[in-house]
């Protein structure tokens, strides 16, 4: 029987880092998952450094930087082919590797280094207007048909797949994503390879909208008071895009309501991983097992009088980050709060240190089990139009800077954790600080943010750098 420790990696889409309730009390319940952070180790200045799906996953597979694997925005047509990534590393370990759920890569049915991908992505409109055959790219919506029909869809119950309308899940709550994740995932276990240990990624889709809790969920919050959305005083240039498809409610109740059913979808993938954890234990998998528990983003979720991500706020650039290790591993690695920066990047090399294996080179990730890190600031960044965003953060203080008209933001996240006010016109040293640190960042960038020196306004930004690794062989 192979002894090295099993791998879990659980990662939820659009997840803040206040949505674990253990970073945030009063907000979303997640006592399954608590009582897990408890046992491991909690980041709780952990980031996704360009906060959408496609760019977070790349660098969570890869343990590249945006820049350098490419994606420095929301990019759906470039092809994946990066010739190492975490599970082809895992599996030319002699792992039996497996993700069940959200892979968000194209082409859809690229395996990137898994012996075996079920898949479910969500509403992908440019997947099914290329595709089709649902099959082609989606394994959900044909369980679903086959559940409820020739004509089911994943949005019948008449809410956006990007809005904050909200409604709760009409039929049978074991047909909602998120329990057919875990169902599929309890599959792989009861039917893995047992001489090998396993590599399982359980990637689910929510809490991304659509906000369509079953309602067994929605009614824990019925009554419940959250937290006031944060309001800073700087925030008259931010606006949300309209689009009928996807309206984002402002009147109060509504605004609740969406609130309200995140929440809901938060504490059912909670409930489902405790499924998961039940059917682990029974399966003898419980001791000798890595668990690592991550979202690719956040939600502002109205912050700011915000929704969605991309921008450098810590509602959606803030995510949940925690690893459990092994029990003969731990060495006293428990109920431990690390307040070190970590970003997406560092999954990779930690859980090839746990794994007992050397890390590839020229992996920008470091290992979360380092002793100290190396890291002195965290570079994000994400292509948004008008809203296009560069950033910087050393966990106590956060700059951003807005290349299309030049607007600069400095926070003192120790003193206002909540970003609700502006100190770059009063901090003028802080502000210089790091304005020059990012003109270093960027200076060798192709999109032309620096000229002489300065940080060039009306810098137009890519969601995608070709040159930059997508296709080419940067580690060897």
């Amino acid at each position: 029987m192979n002894e090295r420790p099993n791998v879990l990696l659980i990662v939820v889409d659009q997840m803040r880092r206040d949505a674990l309730g253990l970073n945030h009390p009063g907000f979303a319940y997640t006592p399954h998952l608590d009582q897990l952070a408890r046992e491991g180790v909690n980041f709780t200045r952990a980031y996704s450094a360009c906060p959408s799906c496609i760019a977070a996953r790349a660098t969570l597979l890869t343990g590249l930087k945006h820049e350098n694997h490419g994606f420095t925005g929301y990019a759906s047509e470039p092809e994946w082919r990066y010739p190492v990534t975490l599970p082809g590393v895992l599996a030319d370990a002699g792992y039996h590797t497996q993700c069940v759920g959200k892979m968000h890569v194209e082409p859809p049915r690229a395996l990137v280094g898994f012996h075996n991908v079920v898949l479910h992505d969500g509403f992908l409109h440019d997947k099914r207007r290329k595709y089709r055959d649902p099959v082609e790219y989606d394994d959900y919506l044909p369980d679903l048909r086959r559940e409820l029909g020739p004509g089911a869809d994943i949005c019948d119950c008449g809410i956006g797949c990007n809005g904050y309308a909200t409604r709760c899940w009409p039929w049978d709550e074991r047909l909602h994503p998120t329990s057919w994740v875990t169902t599929r995932s309890i599959e792989f276990l009861r039917r893995r390879d047992p001489t090998k240990p396993f590599f399982l990624k359980v990637s689910y889709h929510r809490p991304h909208s659509p906000l369509d809790p079953p309602p067994s969920y929605f009614s824990m919050y019925e009554g419940r008071k959250l937290p006031d959305p944060l309001q800073g005083d700087w925030t008259h240039f931010l606006r949300n895009c309209p689009n009928p498809e996807n309206p984002v409610p402002e009147e109060k109740h509504f605004r609740d309501r969406a609130r309200r059913a995140y929440c809901a979808l938060v504490t059912q993938i909670d409930h489902e991983l405790n499924r998961l954890f039940i059917e682990l234990g029974d399966l003898n998998l419980w001791e000798n097992l890595l668990i690592l528990f991550v979202s690719d983003h956040g939600d502002l979720l109205y912050d700011h009088g915000m929704v969605r991500k991309s921008l450098p706020f810590e509602g959606c650039a803030g995510i949940p980050l925690f690893l459990r290790l092994p029990r003969s591993m731990r060495g006293g690695r428990e109920g431990i709060i690390d307040r070190r920066l970590a970003e997406l990047r560092d999954i990779f090399p930690t859980i090839c240190e746990v794994c007992g294996l050397e890390a590839p080179a020229g992996l920008d990730g470091e290992s979360l089990l380092a002793p100290e890190s190396r890291r002195k600031y965290l570079h994000g960044e994400h292509a948004n139009g008008e809203l296009s965003n560069q950033w910087l953060t050393d966990g106590d203080e956060k700059y951003c800077w807005f290349p299309h008209d030049g607007r600069e933001l400095l926070f003192d996240l120790g003193a206002d954790p909540g970003e609700l006010h502006d100190l770059s016109a009063e901090r003028t040293e802080r502000t210089a600080f790091w304005r020059e640190r990012l003109v270093q960042e960027l200076a060798d960038r192709p999109e032309h943010y620096v000229l002489n020196g300065h940080l060039r306004p009306g810098s137009e930004s890519r969601t995608s750098l070709p040159w930059a690794g997508i296709g080419k062989e940067r580690v060897s």
